[in-house]
């Protein structure tokens, strides 16, 4: 599989990003599956439904499903947080992954930044990353898009990742 990233600082535009370049290469036929590193406790479960009273009662893992959709939830219980590699290993084979976070991970990346922020950019001190989608000029040593040009930005990850 191969892989993109979009990294950056909190509120800098990374998931807007992500849902637009999902939505552009997945119109080009390309299929595409995400990945998204959460810094805060998470659930996507609720009180009193079975599968979450499955994992308050312990299970290790538990397997949601429907004729629309399953979820595997995994229950780390102390265990350490798993590297990106095995949970991309996990995944269904895909064209694209695209990876929201994991910025010090060795993958190929471009950056998202909003000039309101007041965050530096990244970029400057990570080689793993290719190029800048601002919404700011930006004086660097690699690509830079607006941060709005969708459809810039996936043609040159595409063009990135050979698809």
């Amino acid at each position: 599989m191969r892989l993109y990233g979009v990294v950056g600082w909190k509120n800098a535009g990374k998931t807007g990003l992500m849902e637009r370049l999902v939505t552009e290469i997945t119109g080009r036929g390309i299929t595409v599956s995400t990945v998204k590193h959460a810094h805060h406790s998470f659930d996507v479960d609720h009180p009193g439904k079975d599968s979450f009273r499955h994992r308050a009662a312990g299970a290790t893992e538990v397997l949601l499903a429907s004729r629309n959709r399953f979820a595997l939830m995994h229950e780390l219980r102390d265990a350490q947080e798993p590297r990106l590699d095995d949970l991309l290993a996990r995944l269904s084979p895909v064209d694209l992954v695209l990876i929201e976070g994991y910025k010090r991970d060795s993958h190929p990346k471009v950056e998202a930044h909003r000039a309101e922020t007041g965050n530096p950019l990244i970029a400057p001190e990570d080689p793993t990353i290719r190029a800048v989608a601002s919404d700011t000029a930006v004086d660097l040593d690699r690509p830079v898009f607006d941060l709005n040009d969708t459809k810039a930005i996936a043609d040159f990850i595409l063009s990135e990742v050979g698809l």
